[in-house]
């Protein structure tokens, strides 16, 4: 599911970068990954209730797995705005979160990769809340400069846009302090 938002990262710097008449293509490529994330979260449901040993408690991987879906769902959600509102001069805001959301789905990726033998986690865990951070500043400013230099109809269009990538940058971080709570509950 990690690696699948690193895709949906990519998809959406793209949307960020088409021109209007590309949005909707876009749009429903971002669509097909989110239908695949959630594809995985269904698989790995049916695989803990049909396994008898699982690497961590089932709750874990459950709550894990929604995060992620969740995650995924906030860049569907994003890219839909920009192709439903056909946004056009798109703050360079925008463009540090994916890049935010763009190193935390890699460093995701990676930490999804050693949950099992929970070694090296506890850099990911500290990487990721200083990047949420980093997430939570640049939106505050995103916000504060569409406040300044928007009138209210288009202010609420690139509002919903900057709230759509806060989430995703909030739910991995969410992934991260769930990883933290296995790596003390099982250290």
């Amino acid at each position: 599911m990690g690696s699948v938002l690193v895709r949906g990262a990519g998809t959406l710097s793209e949307v960020l970068g088409a021109e209007p008449a590309d949005y909707e293509r876009l749009a429903e490529q971002m669509h097909q990954l989110e239908a695949e994330s959630t594809d995985l979260h269904f698989a790995l449901m049916t695989q803990m209730r049909s396994s008898f040993i699982n690497p961590l408690p089932r709750e874990d991987l459950y709550d894990i797995s929604l995060i992620l879906m969740s995650a995924m769902e906030n860049l569907d959600a994003a890219a839909e705005v920009v192709s439903l509102y056909r946004l056009t001069g798109i703050s360079a805001r925008a463009a540090e979160q994916l890049e935010v959301i763009g190193r935390q789905s890699d460093l995701t990726v990676g930490a999804m990769r050693r949950l099992a033998s929970l070694e090296d986690l506890d850099d990911y865990w500290i990487e990721m809340l200083r990047l949420s951070k980093r997430a939570e500043s640049t939106h505050r400013i995103w916000v504060s400069e569409l406040v300044r230099d928007h009138k209210p109809l288009s202010y609420a269009r690139h509002r919903d846009l900057a709230e759509q990538l806060a989430g995703t940058a909030t739910q991995l971080r969410r992934c991260a302090t769930a990883v933290g709570g296995i790596l003390v509950r099982e250290s």
